[in-house]
């Protein structure tokens, strides 16, 4: 039975109806419930409550109490400022309302909450005019002179973190873990030593360990190998992680003393690492009999318990004098220094091969006087699995590595990779192949007092090796590259 209410004084000074069509109130088979719907009185624009679809918009307008959110939408419609408008002023929902030759007025996105209830959306004109101002920061020159290498002309664009799936395949996760363990080995050890210096009685161990640091001549007589270390499945993981790989073009034979010069040096020298210093690209069955030691910075093997973890490798020091024990020791014993040094990792741009070879005459020096072999290596895949900042001859970036390498002896280049979660930021090098490329011997006469000719003989002869495994290979693991091999000093 229906109810009949008496017109209130705002119905009685509704002006006359218009005749401008409005959003119909929808019956249950999405068509206007009846033909008084068509058109109604102009009370407000804006969608009302839910009603009976029997009533029509200007009697329920009338009828239902007007609480403080239509208010203040009406007030807004009339100053013609809906603070929920999108940045252009037309909003998703509203675009799609047109009826006859005239649109309705454009209002922001309405979405629906968790009880099915709509809600309009808040981008206002401050919103946008903050995001334009991001967007011009972005643009600036500033921003535009740390781009990086590689994807730096996406980050400039604002590209978001990709993170990595979860349904990932458990021996992936470990090769991550294997690569992530060694890149973080040194702060780790750092902090096993401070945590141990916490505790005093332990103090009793620690400071006779840190003086015989200072005088352990381990790092210059070959380390402290263990098979078991180098033979250990992290680092078949760290190795699968790219993946590594050996390319052999000649067989060692062990009677003899090698030293190989590695190519390029990299941003840190990943591929060395799993080459020289690990068996996780099975060298000992590519080169049976041969004893290889990796040959790095003195400063490491000051470092409390990182020091023993290396000489456990067999990494050892790169120094005039652990070069020539070792090579000493007799056939069989092998050396791997990483020519280009602090210098060439300056020069560690993906898809470029910019050696520092040209003013290197101390490993050929060395290889002279103690009769060994020079064995040179290319890794392809070295330079590309990091980006560097862009540090152009003679920029300032540039000119301050190089200030920094000369107070040093070693340099910082400013690069990125991906992280452990995600594949675009980070100090995790990227997965791309290395592939370890070990050229043919050349044989070297043993000459205490080498002339500076023979010297440069024989470093021409290794240049000339060392461009013909480039040519013979690069079309094969470099043709992404963006340049030639280029010595550039």
């Amino acid at each position: 039975m229906a109810v009949q209410v008496p017109p209130s004084p705002a119905t009685l000074a509704m002006p006359p109806p218009s005749t401008i069509p409005v959003r119909p109130t929808p019956g249950s088979n999405g068509a206007p419930s009846s033909a008084s719907d068509a058109q109604t009185p102009t009370a407000s624009s804006l969608p009302l409550a839910e009603s009976d679809p029997e009533t029509p918009r200007a009697s329920m307008a009338a009828l239902l109490p007007a609480d403080k959110g239509t208010l203040r939408r009406r007030r807004s419609a009339r100053l013609g400022t809906r603070d929920d408008i999108d940045d252009d002023g037309v909003s998703g929902d509203d675009e799609k309302v047109l009826n006859g030759t005239v649109e309705r007025p454009k209002r922001g996105k309405r979405s629906k909450s968790k009880d099915g209830k709509a809600e309009s959306g808040h981008r206002g004109s401050g919103l946008s005019e903050a995001r334009r101002k991001v967007r011009e920061k972005m643009k600036s020159p500033l921003i535009s002179g740390l781009k990086l290498d590689g994807i730096r002309e996406q980050i400039s664009k604002g590209v978001e973190v990709k993170f990595a799936p979860l349904h990932i395949p458990p021996h992936r996760r470990l090769q991550t873990a294997a690569v992530a363990l060694w890149a973080l080995l040194l702060p780790l050890c750092l902090c096993a030593f401070l945590i141990c210096m916490s505790f005093p009685p332990l103090w009793v161990v620690l400071i006779p360990y840190l003086i015989w640091i200072q005088f352990d001549p381990a790092p210059d007589r070959g380390g402290r190998v263990r098979q078991w270390a180098r033979k250990s499945f992290v680092w078949k993981y760290f190795a699968q992680y790219y993946p590594c790989s050996i390319v052999k073009e000649a067989d060692l034979p062990s009677d003899r003393p090698y030293l190989f010069g590695y190519h390029p040096h990299g941003i840190i020298g990943m591929g060395a690492f799993a080459t020289f210093a690990t068996d996780g690209t099975n060298f000992s069955e590519y080169f049976p009999g041969i004893k290889p030691h990796l040959l790095t910075l003195e400063s490491n093997f000051k470092i409390p318990f990182y020091r023993d973890i290396l000489m456990m490798h067999g990494v050892c020091s790169v120094s005039k004098r652990s070069c020539a024990n070792i090579l000493s020791h007799g056939p069989g014993h092998a050396i791997t220094i990483v020519v280009g040094g602090a210098a060439e990792s300056l020069s560690a741009h993906p898809g470029t091969a910019d050696l520092t070879l040209r003013k290197r005459f101390g490993f050929i020096k060395m290889a002279v006087k103690e009769g060994a072999d020079l064995v040179p290596v290319f890794s392809f895949g070295e330079n590309d699995i990091y980006d560097q900042l862009a540090n152009d001859k003679g920029s300032m970036v540039w000119r301050l590595q190089k200030r920094f390498q000369k107070m040093f002896g070693f340099t910082l280049p400013l690069f990125y990779g991906r992280g452990i979660f995600n594949y675009n930021y980070g100090l995790m090098p990227f997965r791309h192949p290395i592939v370890s490329v070990v050229g043919k011997p050349i044989h070297v006469e043993k000459n205490p007092n080498p002339p500076a000719e023979l010297i440069q003989e024989v470093q021409q002869l290794y240049i000339d090796e060392l461009m013909r495994i480039w040519h013979r290979y690069k079309d094969l693991y470099a043709r992404n590259r963006t340049k030639e091999l280029t010595l550039v000093e």
